[in-house]
């Protein structure tokens, strides 16, 4: 019995998506009603189109301190990870080997699969208990003169923990292999985006991931290295992915960019994460903080709660007004775990009683604290009902 206007949920799952921020929807509504012209046209408003393109191109390339030049825009995170493997295979043929984590996204981990189907070779380097990169096994996987690409995703979307980029870049340039980063989860959400881009050949960034709509996104492409499209057509972005361009989630984007730029200190969304944490610490003293300790993202909250099924969890919240997500999928009937968990060394009851927690700089601190509370109070229910001997309860 909720009025109108008395409850908002309380959105958490940023690292899902991230809702469109108020001044980017702005930028891209003339570019949905009267700026509607194709960029190639020759006459004024196609100019004028080709204008606000390059604009939003300028944007982008300035969040990672790039040239302009070196952004391809695409459809999003997706096809920018797709289009940098097939890239390598296409653009060196004698170079058949592949290098990435077992705890990519999947569209990392099917690129790679189609990868080792179309006859290449792929090795899968492992992480230790905390989802840290075994760099050691990453070293001693590459092949001089074999090894085309490494590819290993800048933070992770399920744990937040954040790769040493630069180091295996280095480690992949040394053996002559290309360096590739999925970058969607780390913009907004790390300070040192810049300096560290400057170290890969290709990067994927996705509008979404930083409150720009779905649906665009972009692959930086180094000026140092060859790029071989596998979108052809009509020869947009330079030849690099034909297609006629989402101009207004360009802009949109373009936007979303200047913002993440503009952004200031990351004090407050680790506020708000630590805030969160250490009501689910003292309540629930048995929660498993997945890499409580080292280099994660501000915003991020992976955390299993013992003997408490996450899927109950998650209709609990969602019924409180709270939208988070579990770290493991539900098939049918039966739950498998996370891949990223079970790298991590972690069994299916883990995974299956861990739910994931992504706030963004649009989240408050009273959100969080509501959320928290949520969290604590729908755990200790879920045990009541479990412990309970009368019987099956149900949910109503």
């Amino acid at each position: 019995g909720r009025g109108p206007g008395a409850w908002r949920a309380i959105y958490l799952d940023a690292n899902a998506t991230t809702p469109v921020d108020p001044e980017v929807l702005e930028a891209m509504l003339p570019y949905l009603r009267e700026g509607f012209a194709n960029p190639s046209a020759p006459y004024r408003a196609g100019r004028k189109a080709s204008k606000a393109l390059e604009h939003g191109r300028a944007q982008v390339a300035e969040l990672l301190a790039a040239e302009p030049s070196e952004i391809v825009f695409t459809s999003g995170g997706t096809e920018s990870d797709d289009a940098a493997l097939r890239s390598a295979w296409d653009g060196w043929p004698e170079k058949r080997h592949l290098v990435t984590v077992q705890t990519e996204h999947s569209a990392i981990i099917e690129s790679a699969k189609r990868w080792a189907r179309s006859g290449g070779e792929v090795s899968w380097i492992s992480v230790d208990s905390h989802g840290r990169v075994n760099l050691d096994e990453l070293r001693a996987a590459l092949r001089p003169g074999e090894t085309s690409m490494v590819s290993v995703m800048w933070a992770n979307n399920e744990t937040g923990v954040i790769a040493p980029i630069r180091e295996i870049a280095e480690l992949a340039h040394e053996a002559g292999a290309l360096m590739h980063t999925d970058a969607s989860q780390v913009i907004g959400k790390i300070e040192e985006l810049k300096t560290v881009a400057a170290s890969v050949d290709y990067l994927t960034l996705s509008g979404h991931k930083f409150h720009a709509p779905k649906g665009v996104g972009a692959l930086f492409v180094s000026r140092r290295v060859r790029f071989v499209p596998s979108l052809l057509g009509g020869g947009q972005e330079k030849g690099r992915r034909s297609g006629t361009e989402n101009l207004p989630g360009i802009v949109a984007m373009g936007k979303a960019a200047a913002l993440a730029t503009g952004q200031g200190s990351l004090d407050p969304l680790r506020a708000m994460r630590d805030r969160f944490e250490a009501k689910i610490r003292a309540a629930l003293p048995e929660a498993v903080i997945h890499a409580l300790q080292i280099d994660r993202l501000v915003n991020t909250c992976s955390v299993c709660i013992p003997g408490v099924d996450a899927a109950g969890m998650l209709i609990l919240l969602d019924q409180a007004g709270i939208a988070c997500s579990a770290g493991s999928a539900c098939h049918s009937a039966s739950i498998h775990p996370s891949h990223v968990l079970e790298a991590m060394g972690f069994g299916s009851a883990h995974a299956s009683s861990t739910l994931r927690i992504s706030f963004s700089r649009m989240n408050t601190m009273g959100e969080a604290e509501a959320a928290g509370d949520a969290v604590v109070s729908a755990a200790v229910r879920m045990r009541e009902w479990a412990n309970a001997e009368a019987g099956p309860v149900t949910m109503g």
